[in-house]
């Protein structure tokens, strides 16, 4: 099973890189974020096309989510439960007896705001959601957007960034509380090369430079990290002409 995460920065506007992508890496099960479209308005026939089932959990302008699996998609969850919250940033599915769970966490944009303790309250919700979906599914992926760098090792310029927004201790320790739940993250099962990133700056050429952050993350549960056989990034479509700001980041696992 081959399961991606991309935050696309707007389906509008990059549906055909995602069905490039699709075709091209033929991955089992792709999640989206930040579609920025309303649920009606999402493309399903777009990915029917190319053999993919799909569902959305849209908001007008903002966030939104997407999870397309070439079978069928079930139980779905479209809200952090007891949690209120408008904006739509989760999706859960069942694909092919595995739970999947795409996050769009908030970035939070400045520490000590109003939308920083947004953020750790939404966490601090996921987490709890995440601790019953863990004693129900001992097969669980938690994937996506997560806004955070797990450490150092996920940042181009530790110093420069300290202890802002996407690196701050409290959001490291929001993270940390998620994975000791019972969930790896997969990417660091492997050795990776120095410097590999999922993001970058639009501004001051970030790409170009490889200033960026590691946000992109696949969280996978204890039954799951065992039979992981790889975990990467692709670099290739923040390469592409008007890309998305993120790119995809896989896991691979022997089922």
């Amino acid at each position: 099973m081959k399961i991606a995460t991309w935050n696309v920065n707007s389906l509008n506007v990059r549906l055909q890189h995602v069905r490039e992508w699709l075709r091209a890496a033929e991955p089992d099960v792709l999640v989206l974020q930040e579609i920025k479209q309303v649920t009606d308005a999402f493309d399903a026939e777009a990915f029917g096309e190319l053999g993919y089932q799909s569902v959305a959990n849209g908001q007008k302008t903002y966030n939104g989510v997407a999870t397309i699996a070439r079978t069928a998609l079930s139980d779905t969850m479209c809200d952090i439960p007891g949690f209120d919250d408008p904006q739509r940033r989760v999706l859960a599915t069942t694909v092919a007896g595995v739970r999947v769970i795409n996050l769009y966490v908030p970035n939070g944009q400045s520490v000590g705001s109003e939308k920083y303790q947004y953020k750790l309250d939404w966490l601090e919700a996921v987490h709890d959601w995440l601790a019953a979906e863990l004693k129900a599914h001992d097969k669980l992926l938690v994937l996506g957007d997560f806004n955070i760098a797990p450490d150092d090792r996920d940042v181009y310029d530790p110093e420069k960034w300290g202890e802002g927004i996407l690196c701050s201790p409290a959001e490291r320790e929001s993270l940390q509380a998620l994975l000791s739940l019972g969930l790896a993250d997969v990417f660091r099962k492997f050795e990776q090369p120095a410097d590999t990133f999922s993001w970058w700056d639009y501004r001051a050429a970030g790409f170009r430079r490889n200033a960026g952050l590691r946000i992109d993350l696949i969280l996978a549960s204890e039954t799951l990290a065992e039979i992981c056989s790889a975990s990467y990034i692709d670099r290739e479509p923040r390469a592409w002409e008007r890309p998305s700001d993120h790119t995809p980041a896989i896991a691979e696992f022997r089922m």
